[in-house]
């Protein structure tokens, strides 16, 4: 029996594009319970409940660094110079802003500030309370203030290397400053990113990482990775039980590891031709 449902007309003149390249987790625990679980097979009796934990531990897995599941997100930056952390966000992959070309620029890391707390002293310099005996603490710190209102944050040591007059005096310049893209950093307890001050008004992306399993829409897995969930969600089972003997516990392992490796292999989507236009470029001669 095929799994295509339906008419190609339904299916072009419908809003259900692609799915065919994914399956279902729901259809990944049941595929596992019907090869792996019963009489004269590996696993002789198991609930379903268990499977599914399994199974989703292995999307989490898998989608950090093997299936890449990776999504953004474009706002325009006001005043405020924040960006409200996404409620799937895991961690993130790039931050860009979008020239009037439509062309993506890099934002790089503010690695020397922060938004520390800031807690709120007296005249004296003691810490004040509250009513309750809680110290009480400011919204923003100064750190932050200072930073956003420094109008050289955006691009810190790019200021004159569009001038003639400074060739030649820049030696030892680091790269990770040689840019005007502006620049970030994240507050994992506020959930925000903060933005140099020339990102204000600035349409900018965040690409990042989510584990899959935001909402039910996004539990699928790539036909390519279904059999790595397999042997993910199969290792891990045999491996929690006392009564399994360690070299078929190894032996899952290993295959394990060989299916993800075969997962990352087809999902790197290389192919011959752009390889050769990319190589192309690298039989020129430089000339100084």
């Amino acid at each position: 029996m095929g799994l295509l449902t339906g008419t190609e007309q339904s299916y072009y003149q419908g809003t259900d594009h692609g799915d065919y390249q994914f399956i279902s987790l729901d259809d990944i625990v049941n595929n596992f319970i019907v090869a792996y679980v019963g009489e004269s097979k590996l696993i002789s009796k198991i609930k379903r409940l268990d499977v599914a934990f399994h199974a989703q531990r292995a999307m989490q897995e898998l989608s950090y660094d093997t299936t890449r599941s990776e999504k953004s997100q474009e706002i325009e930056i006001g005043p405020a110079l924040t960006m409200i952390l996404p409620r799937d966000y895991v961690n993130y992959v790039k931050l860009t802003w979008k020239d009037s070309s439509g062309i993506e620029r890099v934002i790089h890391p503010a690695r020397k500030t922060s938004n520390p707390l800031a807690m709120l002293q007296s005249s004296t310099f003691d810490y004040t309370f509250d009513s309750n005996g809680n110290a009480l603490t400011a919204e923003d710190s100064d750190t932050w203030g200072d930073y956003s209102n420094n109008p050289t944050a955006n691009n810190e040591e790019s200021t004159i290397l569009d001038k003639e007059e400074s060739y030649g005096q820049r030696f030892g310049l680091d790269p990770q400053f040689s840019h005007a893209n502006g620049s970030f950093f994240i507050d994992p307890i506020k959930s925000k990113i903060f933005f140099s001050s020339g990102m204000v008004n600035s349409v900018v992306t965040l690409k990042y990482i989510s584990d899959s399993l935001g909402t039910d829409a996004e539990m699928k897995v790539h036909k390519f990775a279904e059999e790595a969930m397999y042997k993910t969600i199969a290792h891990a089972i045999l491996s929690t039980r006392s009564n399994t003997p360690e070299y078929v516990v190894g032996r899952f392992k290993k295959e394990r590891f060989a299916a993800i490796r075969q997962t990352k292999l087809r999902l790197s989507n290389m192919k011959i031709e752009e390889i050769s236009q990319v190589m192309r470029g690298k039989s020129k001669q430089i000339k100084h």
